[in-house]
């Protein structure tokens, strides 16, 4: 008995790529399929959550979204490994800086991944897990950052659940432990490809300089993420 299609993904293992692109955004995932991968087909498109498998520099490349926050990229992740025979995923998504260091339009590849997510304690594990990148894929993206001439940054990031936060001083307990930005779905994927066995990577384009009040403009960020994007099309392809 096959356990597809999901719920959430109706396609067939045949359709993905060994390594999934995954913006939150699903109209990212089409900008992407329809700039950058040759030959791309919509294999998914239940509620929205667009996915394309296409053609880059003659790979395979599938590109799928996230959806936003750690529930949702829980849901799409576990499926993709545990089902469809997905072995990378690469988040590729937006954050806000929290570090004086990290400016608008640099690039963060999260090394490990914070949390104030309750998400781990479905494991049941004796103590405290930490989050972490898989090494290869950290060292092959940050090699194509560099051959790109990108400004990039290397840390602890910091998925949190909540945007609009109750507690106004939250940030400055993170900034103590020196985070570098928050975004919303890395743990999550972290913790999925560590039970899984598989491997992952979170890479953002900052977006917003929380403390310094700074954000890009809707033509800034297009440019700033294409470079992102070629980043992580380019680590897709080297990892085959």
């Amino acid at each position: 008995m096959t356990a597809y299609p999901t719920p959430h993904i109706n396609a067939t293992p045949e359709d993905f790529a060994k390594t999934v692109l995954m913006p939150g955004d699903p109209l990212r995932s089409k900008f992407i399929a329809e700039n950058f991968l040759e030959g791309a087909k919509l294999i998914n498109n239940v509620r929205g959550v667009q996915g394309y498998t296409g053609t880059y520099e003659g790979k395979k490349v599938t590109v799928m979204a996230s959806g936003m926050g750690m529930p949702s990229i829980g849901i799409y992740s576990y499926e993709l490994y545990n089902f469809f025979g997905v072995e990378n995923i690469i988040r590729i998504g937006s954050a806000g800086s929290i570090n004086n260091d990290v400016n608008v339009r640099d690039i963060v590849f999260a090394l490990g991944a914070s949390t104030n997510s309750a998400y781990a304690r479905q494991f049941e594990l004796p103590g405290v897990f930490a989050p972490v990148a898989d090494y290869h894929i950290l060292r092959t993206a940050v090699a194509n950052a560099e051959s790109l001439n990108a400004s990039y940054h290397v840390g602890n990031v910091l998925s949190s659940d909540t945007f609009y936060d109750d507690q106004k001083d939250a940030n400055d307990k993170w900034i103590k432990m020196g985070v570098l930005c928050i975004e919303m779905e890395t743990a999550a994927l972290y913790m999925n490809a560590a039970r899984a066995g598989k491997k992952a990577l979170g890479m953002f384009t900052i977006s917003d300089h929380i403390l310094k009040g700074e954000a890009l403009s809707a033509e800034e960020r297009q440019t700033s993420f294409k470079q992102m994007m070629e980043i992580a099309l380019r680590t897709s392809c080297d990892l085959d």
